[in-house]
């Protein structure tokens, strides 16, 4: 918007300067022919009738007059013998003017072009006596003036458009300064941060407007608050009831020697366990969707070698192979993220890809870096995910067939997806070479610094 407020007052002042400047120069370069024309003709007039004359006086006068014209002017005299005056001038070529001047008695002007003026501006006028007087006057000067005049109007419409462009973009920042506001609180809002205002300031159109936005982020931040604060505070709560219902079921269990007691006993332990793992996934899908945490740059090869160091553990028992690859292994990438947010990430990816795995398998972890952003993928040796289900995938509880449909909570990917589009990245599945679920996560690069 600043650079079309910018154009439209450049434009309005180009029009102006088009309208009165132009027009001015034009005139003031009509002048100038038209006087130097008049100057011209007025001498050669008195030279004619000098010619004319006849008498010896006034012949001598006329070489006098045409060698003093000739000195102070850019002007050549001719001039045509009479049978009583032969002035020592060069006689002028015949031409048509020239017939017309002698025979017709008519004078004739010729400025050698009909743009402007030529390199020379030609004068005839007729004499008593079948005899003309011609002035040949160089337009050199003439036209050094009118390039001085076009010159300094030029030059003048530059500074002035340089003006208008200065006060041009003054204004228009002036005039935008509440926009942008609007436009810098709308990204924040976008990206997560649901405390951004915008300052009520400008016309009363844009402060009407700020004050409508301000008005409906307070009720929407408020709104989603809340919603965060119950669902934490309620899995927060449930925690303890669930977690002494399990203890009160391995009780019964160890109490009880009925065998089909025992067996709806450990049925009814691992609903527990099941829902003691939803209820943390939903404490931490609070905790993701809490305030955005800023970006900061983060050693993406880093962290997830110290992630893999713990999961090693876990998967040496059942022998699978956790591998790093990776072109950006040894680039040492570094990404925009929240803190803590890259271990969660890798956590729960990690968890899911090693509950899938075969015994034996191999998960590979790449890291990959790009022009402004960084790939991190991890693909298992799984039976893979069809293509409806990568599509329902990071739904909120959804719990594929699979392996991880058993004992799953459902709330591992979405919580994934919150917390790499939080950090401005995206994750998507795909399928694995060979076979498997390989689960790619983009993330921004870190701009170098120094």
């Amino acid at each position: 918007m600043n650079r079309q407020l910018i154009r439209s007052y450049i434009l309005i002042v180009a029009v102006a300067i088009l309208l009165f400047t132009v027009p001015v120069a034009f005139t003031l370069t009509k002048q100038l022919r038209d006087d130097t024309e008049l100057s011209v003709l007025r001498e050669a007039d008195t030279m004619a009738l000098l010619l004319g004359n006849g008498d010896r006086i006034s012949c001598e006068a006329l070489t006098e007059v045409a060698r003093a014209y000739g000195d102070k002017t850019p002007g050549d005299v001719q001039a045509t013998p009479t049978r009583t005056c032969a002035p020592g001038l060069p006689r002028p070529a015949g031409d048509a003017a020239l017939t017309r001047a002698v025979r017709h008695d008519s004078p004739s002007t010729d400025w050698g072009s009909d743009f402007i003026w030529g390199s020379r501006l030609t004068v005839t006028v007729p004499a008593r006596g079948d005899a003309a007087v011609r002035i040949v006057y160089s337009t050199s000067d003439m036209t050094r003036r009118l390039w001085q005049i076009w010159g300094f109007r030029a030059g003048l419409a530059v500074l002035v458009l340089a003006a208008a462009a200065a006060i041009g973009a003054f204004a228009a920042r002036r005039i935008t300064a509440p926009l942008r506001a609007l436009n810098s609180m709308a990204s924040r809002f976008s990206d997560g941060d649901l405390t951004a205002r915008s300052p009520v300031t400008g016309p009363p159109e844009t402060r009407t407007l700020a004050h409508t936005l301000n008005q409906g982020a307070e009720r929407l931040d408020t709104l989603v608050d809340s919603q965060r604060v119950f669902v934490a505070d309620a899995s927060h709560q449930l925690r303890t009831p669930l977690t002494a219902l399990r203890l009160s079921l391995d009780n019964i269990a160890d109490g009880v020697d009925d065998e089909s007691v025992r067996e709806d006993v450990e049925q009814a332990t691992a609903e527990v366990v099941r829902m003691s793992r939803l209820v943390n996934g939903l404490l931490v899908l609070a905790r993701a969707e809490a305030k955005v945490t800023a970006a900061e740059p983060l050693p993406l090869t880093d962290i997830v070698t110290e992630r893999l160091t713990v999961w090693r553990p876990a998967a040496d028992e059942r022998g699978v192979t956790i591998a790093l690859r990776g072109s950006g292994v040894d680039g040492r990438p570094s990404v925009l993220a929240g803190p803590g947010h890259l271990d969660q990430v890798l956590d729960n990816v990690l968890s899911n890809a090693l509950e899938v795995s075969p015994d034996g398998g191999t998960i590979t972890v790449r890291v990959e870096s790009g022009a402004g952003e960084a790939v991190l993928s991890v693909a298992d040796e799984g039976p893979g995910m069809p293509d409806a289900d990568k599509a329902r995938a990071f739904d909120r509880f959804w719990r594929g067939q699979g392996l991880t449909g058993r004992s799953g909570s459902g709330l591992g990917l979405a919580v994934v997806r919150q917390l790499v589009t939080d950090d401005g990245g995206t994750v998507a599945l795909t399928d694995a070479p060979g076979g498997g679920l390989c689960v790619r996560i983009t993330l921004r690069a870190a701009q170098p610094t120094g």
